[in-house]
């Protein structure tokens, strides 16, 4: 089965890190995958793996840059024939139908979820572009249907976690951060865009005290407003901006805790990384996230409540037993619902079955 994966970018997300295992990973189900992108480290990856790669602009919501990334999408079709496209998010998905329908292509589209704004929007683009879509959290499926998107009904599939093993040392890698091996360190893996609320996280972290460091992994249009907050709160010396990393095991293997302060996610793959990683999480009880903790491994705090998170930051950062507990809770919850086999295979057996009916 030769499957074509379209993303915007194939960066540091969460949403690259899935198209990247799952690009690996089909080849044990028959797949023969190629992946449509903007590029970023990990395409690198995949095409030095022998994944084929095809360079797609960034649509940017634009008219004018949907098109040109659907006549690129459309090349990328030509060279790679592949039997259906699986599109990951809303804007990707537009592309992709524009791109397939010159030989009517099946696309399926990944929704990792919108601000709850943009859910009717979604919902009417979904309808138009997709043969089936596939929401990574029971909770943005209820709303997608919600918003009216009923035909194709959401397939929800939790999304997965595909662990990779730190290449480096722990303590190694806090000196080179500039943080000594005793010092708790949690960390924070997340663009700096608004989505992500860094304006929150920051001012929790003023309230948490101590000798504690946060790193902050990611980079984005809020990075500057962000270190100019960070010195006005008087937390400058206890931050570390990291900017775009492609050695996320090694930060998790290297951090005590995680932390998330998003307004809406869709079912974040940083928790899922952190859990595996046996990291505890605070985070945010919106959508995927609280389902991704329902089975323990972290601490669900209201969103936007800097006194809650600097609080649960507290508890874990300094209760190495509390830590403990919750990895263990974690790793097995991580491990019985977001195996990555058995989410390859409900994937396998949803494209099959849409090509197989079309035939």
């Amino acid at each position: 089965m030769r499957v074509l994966h379209v993303i915007s970018e194939m960066g540091a997300g969460g949403a690259e890190a899935l198209v990247a295992g799952m690009a690996r990973a089909g080849a044990e189900f028959g797949w023969r995958s190629a992946v449509a992108s903007g590029g970023g480290h990990r395409a690198d990856a995949l095409r030095a793996s022998g994944v084929p790669t095809f360079p797609v602009p960034v649509a940017r919501r634009r008219a004018t840059g949907v098109l040109r990334a659907a006549t690129a999408t459309r090349a990328a079709v030509r060279g790679f024939r592949p039997e259906v496209v699986l599109a990951h998010n809303v804007s990707a998905s537009l592309v992709a139908r524009l791109a397939a329908l010159p030989r009517r292509l099946p696309v399926l589209t990944v929704f990792h979820g919108v601000a709850e704004a943009d859910y009717p929007r979604a919902a009417r683009v979904l309808k138009r572009t997709s043969r089936a879509v596939v929401a990574v959290a029971a909770a943005t499926a209820d709303r997608l249907r919600a918003a009216g998107l009923t035909a194709p009904a959401p397939v929800v599939i939790p999304n997965a976690v595909f662990t990779q093993p730190p290449r480096g040392d722990r303590d190694a890698l806090r000196a080179r951060l500039g943080t000594a091996p005793d010092v708790p360190v949690a960390l924070c893996l997340a663009r700096l865009e608004p989505q992500k609320r860094h304006d929150v996280l920051l001012r929790a972290w003023a309230e948490v005290g101590g000798d504690a460091v946060l790193w902050l992994a990611g980079d984005g249009s809020l990075r500057a407003e962000s270190q100019r907050r960070a010195c006005e709160l008087g937390v400058a010396g206890r931050v570390r901006f990291l900017g775009t990393r492609s050695d996320v095991p090694d930060l998790l293997a290297a951090a005590d805790v995680t932390v998330l302060t998003s307004d809406w996610e869709g079912m974040p793959v940083a928790v899922l990384e952190s859990l595996a990683a046996g990291r505890p999480v605070v985070a945010t009880g919106v959508d995927g996230v609280r389902e991704a903790l329902a089975g323990g491994g972290g601490i669900v705090v209201p969103r936007r409540s800097p006194a809650a998170t600097a609080k649960a930051l507290r508890e874990l950062l300094f209760d190495a037993g509390l830590r403990a507990r919750m990895a263990a809770e974690g790793l097995a919850a991580v491990r019985r619902d977001h195996d990555p086999d058995a989410f390859m295979r409900s994937y396998d057996e949803l494209l099959r079955a849409t090509i197989g009916g079309l035939r």
